[in-house]
């Protein structure tokens, strides 16, 4: 309890709400357009995704939710962590700014509607796919930290049997399929610049595990690629 109290400072409550209850809503807020169908499946799926998968991550993993809090604040990141995961937090709010400012002018011409129901359901598996990972994993941090405080190990089961970075998969296609679902090509700017640091990010993670992490060298024997099965 102690423990708990001591991560849950105020700043960390407000960023979380920031990020879980306002952020998704940014394209509403922006255009001001409320009856915008698309931008509120997005936002539903986006707070009900989030709660879902935390409340089954944390009846797996009670300690789980602690560490994630904790990395939000960017408590024990490696350095250049401490550049790339803002970084990859502003991106996913900079394509929800761009569709929001699309809508407002008028920039783009509306996708058809299959088009929009593709990019939802690839959403949908993204976020199943990034939940699935979390709930898998007992040290899914928010941050690239070797956790020997939590006696930190390799996870091979569930996603990460085919792909070693299941998280940052789901996200990318996420982040790829947002602006078709929001009716924004000028979102895709944002969203392959970030395509570039979410695979940075992942190149580096991976070169900490292998250094760091007893174990993970021998598991990347076995489970060959980072992100794209097959590619890399």
């Amino acid at each position: 309890m102690a423990e708990s109290k001591k991560f849950l400072t105020l700043r960390s409550i407000v960023l979380m709400v920031l990020i879980v209850l306002v952020a998704p809503f940014i394209p509403m807020i922006i255009s001001g357009q409320w009856g915008w169908r698309e931008a509120w499946a997005y936002a539903i799926l986006s707070i009900f995704g989030f709660a879902v998968s935390r409340v089954l991550a944390s009846r797996r993993h009670a300690d789980l939710l602690v560490e994630r809090s904790r990395s939000i604040e960017l408590q024990g990141a490696k350095s250049w962590d401490k550049i790339l995961a803002p970084a990859l937090a502003i991106g996913s709010l900079l394509i929800l700014v761009v569709a929001g400012m699309d809508k407002l002018n008028g920039w783009t011409m509306p996708y058809s509607m299959n088009a929009k129901v593709v990019s939802l359901i690839v959403i949908v598996l993204g976020y199943v796919l990034g939940s699935w990972a979390l709930i898998e994993n007992r040290f899914f941090s928010g941050v690239v930290r070797i956790q020997k405080d939590r006696d930190h190990r390799v996870v091979t089961t569930g996603p990460y049997r085919f792909i070693r970075h299941p998280g940052y998969a789901g996200a990318l296609w996420t982040y790829l399929a947002m602006p078709i679902l929001l009716d924004s090509v000028w979102a895709f700017i944002p969203a392959v610049l970030l395509l570039s640091v979410l695979v940075l990010r992942t190149s580096l993670e991976d070169r900490t595990l292998q250094a760091e992490l007893p174990g993970y060298a021998e598991y990347t024997h076995r489970t060959h690629y980072r992100l794209f099965p097959g590619i890399w």
